[in-house]
């Protein structure tokens, strides 16, 4: 740790970020730039022993990290087995265990790049040090603000668009200001607070949704802040990313909820921002709801977003799994954003075009993939990841 702290006091120039978009992402998401002197890219060092490009991620366990992390390792074999460099797979299940990956990669002298997903904020040491050594990294996923000015690329989904396309879907589905609004969260890091930031930008009109499978949208009926902060200041919850998590809120919470909607002109509306998340409200209807709540939900009108490409919930839209009869009683839609954990590998292959000198990113960039709406209409189409 006395390492990172000296290594952290070296990082105080100011660097710039510098803009560069992908997917649906407007201007009101990326870093407009400044009068200061961009910082040039590090040139990959092939020749000097430094052949070994090291992936970060989460452990494999459940859901779309584990599905992350083993599409990572999947790239990583294939990269070694071609033989010009080395690619190792670092598993960790907290940022601070990646920190002292981060200290290991130093301490071995053979890293031509780092591809972080970085598991939370605690990380944020980590990159400092791999920067402060001069080692080009690529962050993925889970961008820490205080250090994307470091990275060579922030790459990710787009996850302003995902949360654009949430509000977009409700907001067609009948949600206006002062409806009861359930927000599960995952957790209070960028991937979350960018959902939310979508979210409130398509409905103040600040942005369009825009997928190749439902067209380009922008609203006709804004929202005020104040009508989007009671929203965000109501029901809302981190889950930590699990079924559990939702289940846990929705279990103290949901006789509460569906009073208020059904006394609130009977409409209920569920932002989840991520599949596990709207299983954890499945679960629960399934197994703990009382008589009376569950009465009470299905008189009413109720839609529920998820975010992610688990088949399981794509057997459920399809009609195909064993709660497919439970969502059809109680919502009446559902939907969720398709935003693949496949999407790792592209950002590796990514980083091997930096390794060969295929590169036109400045430090600080970003890369966003496109994400879309998946529902009961288009759901046959796509082929989704085994999240349990």
């Amino acid at each position: 740790m006395k390492k990172i702290m000296a290594l952290a006091l070296a990082l105080s120039m100011s660097l710039t970020l510098a803009a560069c978009g992908g997917g649906g992402q407007t201007s009101a998401n990326k870093s407009s730039g400044s009068s200061e002197p961009a910082v040039s890219t590090p040139a990959p060092a092939t020749n000097d022993g430094k052949n070994t490009l090291y992936v970060l991620g989460p452990t494999p366990d459940h859901g779309w990290t584990a599905q992350a992390g083993a599409y990572a390792q999947a790239k990583c074999d294939e990269i070694t087995k071609a033989g010009q460099y080395k690619a190792v797979y670092m598993p960790a299940s907290s940022g601070e265990e990646q920190v002292d990956q981060c200290n290991t990669i130093i301490a071995n002298g053979d890293a031509a790049e780092v591809v972080m997903m970085a598991l939370d904020d605690s990380a944020q040491a980590g990159q400092e040090a791999l920067y402060a050594e001069g080692i080009p990294f690529i962050s993925f996923d889970r961008i820490i603000e205080a250090t994307e000015k470091y990275a060579i690329l922030n790459a990710s989904g787009d996850n302003w668009q995902c949360g654009a396309g949430i509000a977009y879907w409700l907001q067609k589905n009948g949600m206006q200001p002062g409806d009861t609004v359930v927000v599960l969260y995952g957790d209070n890091g960028t991937v979350c607070s960018r959902r939310q930031e979508g979210f409130e930008q398509f409905l103040k009109g600040e942005i369009e949704y825009q997928d190749k499978q439902t067209g380009s949208y922008k609203t006709t009926e804004t929202w005020t802040q104040e009508q989007l902060d009671a929203v965000f200041n109501g029901y809302t919850v981190v889950c930590n990313w699990s079924a559990d998590g939702a289940y846990n809120y929705i279990e103290q919470k949901f006789d509460e909820i569906v009073a208020a909607a059904k006394a609130n002109n009977g409409k209920l509306y569920i932002y989840s921002m991520d599949d596990e998340m709207t299983f954890g409200v499945l679960n629960y209807l399934e197994a703990g709801a009382s008589a009376a709540t569950l009465a009470d939900l299905e008189a009413m009108n109720v839609y529920i977003s998820a975010i992610g490409g688990m088949q399981e919930l794509y057997n459920v839209m399809a009609g195909t799994d064993d709660q497919s009869d439970l969502a059809k009683q109680y919502f009446d839609d559902m939907m969720s954003m398709y935003f693949s954990p496949k999407m790792m590998q592209d950002v590796i292959d990514t980083g091997m075009k930096y390794l060969a000198g295929d590169w036109n990113y400045e430090v600080g960039s970003g890369e966003y993939q496109p994400t879309w709406i998946v529902d009961a209409g288009n759901v046959s189409q796509f082929e989704g990841f085994q999240g349990h």
